[in-house]
């Protein structure tokens, strides 16, 4: 099989269940855990937005023109508390439009530790099983990104707004009260978060003191004891047995890959017994 590579597709299962997606073509993983895999990078990249052909990837699959000019590439994705749609400077008002001002939810997620985040309702659990969370709860409900943005930034102050990917993988995580820990962080920011309602009128936050907790399991035979990371740029072969898959990462016996930073690249998938004959003889 041969094709541009996207993101793998996640669906919410005890494992959850994920689909590696290759040009027009859709691979089950989880069926290949234990068995024998080989990705080779043709060289070619394409850019997921135009299709233009690129040197080089930008933002986990863009071209640079489409890089500098997307709102979706825009810095206030990365950090939506700079959101400056009001001003009128948004790259693209009706993408914006569409996708931040909407509904967004702050919420706690447990992958490498305790983090926060903010994601669009359509994005739950994706966004969780992205993140490889094991544990994640939705604090609160925010009118647009911009107020999800400026809560994440509240929060952030009292814990991590990031993942560490390497323990995140080695399933170096502790079980988390996150219900207790959210009203923890509900006391120590209660200031500040009511100054944000004040700001926007009440109705732009809604608390979520009902919300349950959600559990998230991946289908891992095996987690590495040390984090080698392949990088196709310098490698373009990746090769081994499949031992797990959690995150948008392909744990293999011989290292890890981040299949989502790859986006736009032109790869081969070899079915496990192609693989099979492959890791047997490299030169073939």
């Amino acid at each position: 099989m041969k094709g541009q590579l996207r993101k793998m597709r996640v669906k919410l299962d005890k494992p959850v269940q994920y689909e590696m997606l290759i040009g027009e073509q859709t691979i089950a993983l989880n069926p290949l855990l234990g068995k024998p895999i080989k990705l080779i990078y043709t060289g070619k990249i394409s850019c997921v937005h135009c299709g233009r052909a690129t040197k080089k990837s930008f933002n986990q699959g863009y071209c640079y023109p489409c890089f500098i000019s997307l709102a979706q590439c825009d810095m206030c994705i990365l950090k939506p508390e700079t959101c400056h749609y009001a001003a009128g400077t948004c790259r693209e008002p009706a993408w914006g439009e569409t996708f931040c001002m909407q509904a967004h939810y702050v919420y706690l997620a447990n992958s490498s530790g305790i983090k926060v985040g903010i994601t669009r309702q359509s994005q739950i659990p994706t966004r969780w099983i992205d993140q490889g969370a094991v544990q994640a709860l939705p604090i609160f409900k925010a009118q647009s990104r911009h107020v999800s943005g400026l809560i994440e930034v509240v929060i952030a102050k009292h814990i991590s707004d990031k993942t560490n990917w390497q323990q995140m993988l080695k399933n170096n995580v502790e079980v988390i009260d996150l219900a207790a820990k959210r009203d923890e962080l509900m006391e120590n920011c209660k200031t500040e978060l009511a100054e944000i309602a004040q700001r926007f009128g009440a109705e732009a936050i809604e608390f979520l003191p009902e919300a349950q907790a959600l559990e998230l399991y991946y289908p891992v035979k095996r987690y590495p004891d040390k984090v080698k990371s392949f990088n196709l740029d310098t490698n373009p072969e990746v090769s081994g047995i499949l031992e797990g898959i959690k995150g948008q990462y392909l744990l293999l016996d011989t290292g890890v890959i981040n299949l989502r930073k790859y986006s736009g690249y032109e790869l081969e998938f070899f079915t496990p017994d192609k693989a099979e004959e492959l890791l047997a003889s490299p030169a073939a």
